[in-house]
């Protein structure tokens, strides 16, 4: 394993934001955008359950690493032919899941300031991964071929469906921290403007974010990062999160987490409820205690953020 396996970033990811605005926008009464399931079949059963009580149509799309703790063959098809049903763009997960056995890189990009057992367990689990996508060359190979990004449009907003920030599938510029430098608002702005939208929403950074950006033109832009669908993500809970938006607000507002109305369509940040004893039980017959993906996650899964 190279020294910068899981903090270098392919060039193959760095599309620009300008690419985003040559897609043409598909038009949605109803948008879920449904980051970081990482392979949780009870946080699917969830999403998709909301979805059918939603009144009008909804599209579900879902932005990457919906793989991850899923290493078996039947948990990785059963995921996968799921989300296929639906949009999907690539996160690195998935971007990742073609490449040599013997590359131990998940692709996350990581940044200096997470800690490198951290990085060094993530290459671990993405090879076990990896091991099984291989595995099943016919679902691999459709998976391949889908996007790095999506564009949509709900009433009077543009949608960029990302991975990670406007500028690069494994971006860590809409995490929180970065969210919070002012020296980077010019470039947030730019990105409004470059990919032809009113809002983006991400994950990747796993770290749930609602961030308001004023704009040249006086109006505001927003980015949405759930963190997570299949995760904890929101504080003091075991939920997981999503981004909805809509002309019409969800019709259960206990299930919302933030929200804020643009152009007359509301962008929530809506709260995955499922089976924490049957997720956490599944969780430990696949990764049990002194396992990569114990060792990094069950503490978040068992405890929270």
């Amino acid at each position: 394993m190279t020294e910068k396996a899981g903090r270098s970033c392919p060039i193959r990811y760095q599309y620009g934001a300008a690419k985003i605005a040559e897609v043409p926008a598909t038009p949605c009464d109803v948008l879920y955008v449904v980051g970081g399931l990482y392979g949780n079949v009870f946080a699917l059963e969830a999403i998709e359950n909301l979805a059918a009580r939603e009144p009008g149509k909804v599209r579900i799309c879902f932005n990457g690493d919906f793989n991850w703790f899923n290493k078996s063959p039947e948990d990785f098809e059963h995921i996968n032919q799921r989300v296929l049903n639906h949009d999907c763009i690539l996160g690195n997960v998935e971007a990742e899941l073609g490449e040599p056995l013997d590359v131990a890189d998940c692709g996350c990009a990581y940044p200096e300031n997470v800690d490198q057992g951290v990085v060094d367990r993530s290459n671990f689990i993405h090879t076990e991964l990896k091991r099984c996508a291989q595995q099943q060359p016919e679902l691999l190979g459709a998976l391949l071929q889908k996007p790095f990004f999506a564009r949509y449009s709900v009433g009077a907003l543009k949608v960029a469906v990302v991975h990670g920030d406007g500028d690069s599938l494994a971006g860590w510029r809409f995490d929180p921290a970065h969210l919070h430098r002012a020296d980077e608002a010019p470039w947030r702005a730019a990105l409004f403007e470059k990919a032809q939208v009113n809002v983006f929403a991400s994950s990747h950074t796993c770290s749930a974010a609602f961030h308001h950006e004023p704009l040249p033109n006086g109006q505001t832009g927003l980015i949405s990062n759930n963190g997570a669908a299949g995760m904890a993500s929101e504080p003091g809970s075991l939920n997981g999160l999503f981004t909805r938006i809509s002309a019409t607000r969800l019709n259960d507002s206990a299930l919302v987490f933030q929200s804020t109305q643009l152009n007359a369509v509301w962008v929530e940040q809506v709260r995955v409820q499922f089976d924490q004893a049957a997720w956490q039980q599944h969780f430990l017959s696949q990764w049990p205690e002194g396992t990569a993906a114990h060792t990094s996650y069950f503490k978040r899964i068992s405890e929270g953020v």
